[in-house]
């Protein structure tokens, strides 16, 4: 007789978050949960994604210098979401922008390792880093 084992998805649904830094003109992502194919385009649509991630200056905010992603909640990644991840570190590029990751977690930080993208974006520790950096 044959046994199967099914993993259960049991992780907490993708979440972006945008806010400002204690400096001015430094904006913070704020990335909850999977940040795979399926849970980012569950939560989101490719166009809501794009508006949510895009960096134009709110009213009454400096326009962004530098982008803080904060991974702290962010336990794992597959390739999409990599190609997220590079696309908005061109985005920042282009545009003059210091992009900065916080707080990855072994498993994601081995990821950014193996795809070699922890040598082109500068990861830290803590927020606390990344604001003053």
């Amino acid at each position: 007789m044959a046994t199967f084992a099914w993993q259960t998805w049991n992780s907490a649904p993708f979440k972006i978050e945008r806010k400002r830094g204690k400096t001015p003109g430094t904006v913070i992502m704020r990335l909850s949960g999977p940040l795979t194919v399926r849970d980012v385009y569950t939560a989101l649509s490719p166009m809501e994604l794009n508006r949510v991630i895009d960096m134009p200056a709110e009213p009454g905010e400096e326009p962004p210098v530098k982008y803080i992603l904060d991974l702290t909640d962010c336990p794992s990644v597959d390739s999409s979401g990599l190609g997220l991840v590079a696309t908005q570190y061109v985005r920042c590029r282009r545009n003059g922008i210091k992009m900065i990751a916080v707080g990855a977690s072994p498993r994601v930080r081995e990821v950014l390792r193996i795809t070699k993208m922890d040598s082109v974006i500068p990861m830290v520790a803590t927020m606390e880093e990344a604001e003053s950096a």
